[in-house]
């Protein structure tokens, strides 16, 4: 009996998309593309009737700024946050939409997968957090409070100060984008490993019964976990478009309120 090895792309063939069209245009800008005009989309056509009683769009669109001002900005800065409202959703529904293609037939990727999107979204909250800081305290206070916590030794300030700063500068933007990174990556290439799986107990070369492949009733294991895994990945694009908008919320907080 002879069983067909499964052949496992390299993990660059699973986020790599062939160009089509100028500028290395490919299917992860499409998706960036669509991820845009789907949000700008959901407050166009929400905000047309402006009825007293939202139905329909609009009260997607109501819901979802409800959720954000409720439960991100109230939450990690305040009152005064919420001038940031507009750039919190538009920042949680791209990341969603971005998040949630993974899952959509002929996509199935999602653009946070390609570490370019997290960064560029991380380096917006890095530079937001640093400038509304040193305007709100004055750039010298700023570093100063954020860097310096109280009752530290002075045996000890130089390297606190420096392992804050490092953090300020460096480790805040960088884990913000590996997390959603990382954690979109992991659920592509679980999906991909599953149906790879169950297409290689269908379609192998070996015996056959009744014309079937003999190891097709096993691919319903595989199968199996494909589908359930699909339905968390739809929980995981949510999480993780709150857990990136809410960190940007905790981090400009800080810096409108670094006393606290």
């Amino acid at each position: 009996m002879v069983i067909a090895s499964l052949n496992f792309p390299q993990i660059g063939e699973l986020v790599d998309w062939k160009h089509f069209g100028p500028a290395g245009f490919d299917k992860t800008v499409l998706i960036v593309i669509i991820s845009c005009l789907l949000t700008l989309a959901i407050f166009f056509i929400g905000g047309r009737k402006r009825a007293l009683v939202p139905t329909g769009m609009q009260n997607v669109a109501e819901s979802v700024v409800d959720f954000i001002s409720d439960q991100i900005i109230l939450q990690t800065i305040g009152e005064d946050g919420l001038g940031f409202l507009p750039y919190f959703t538009t920042l949680f529904l791209f990341i969603f939409f971005c998040n949630i293609f993974e899952i959509i037939p002929v996509f199935q990727f999602p653009a946070t997968a390609r570490m370019a999107i997290p960064l560029f979204l991380a380096l917006i909250t890095w530079v937001m957090y640093l400038v509304v800081g040193m305007v709100k305290s004055g750039p010298l206070h700023y570093f100063k409070v954020a860097t310096v916590p109280p009752g530290v030794p002075k045996a000890l300030l130089p390297l606190v100060a420096g392992i804050e700063m490092l953090q300020l500068i460096l480790v805040r933007p960088f884990s913000l984008a590996v997390r959603l990174f990382a954690n979109m990556l992991a659920g592509h290439l679980l999906l991909a490993t599953f149906a790879l799986l169950t297409d290689a107990l269908i379609f192998h070369d070996g015996v056959k019964i009744g014309g079937f492949p003999a190891w097709s009733p096993l691919a319903i294991a595989p199968f199996a976990m494909d589908v359930a895994i699909t339905a968390f990945e739809i929980l995981v694009a949510v999480l993780q478009a709150f857990i990136f908008t809410i960190l940007t919320g905790v981090y400009l907080g800080a810096a409108l309120h670094p006393e606290h």
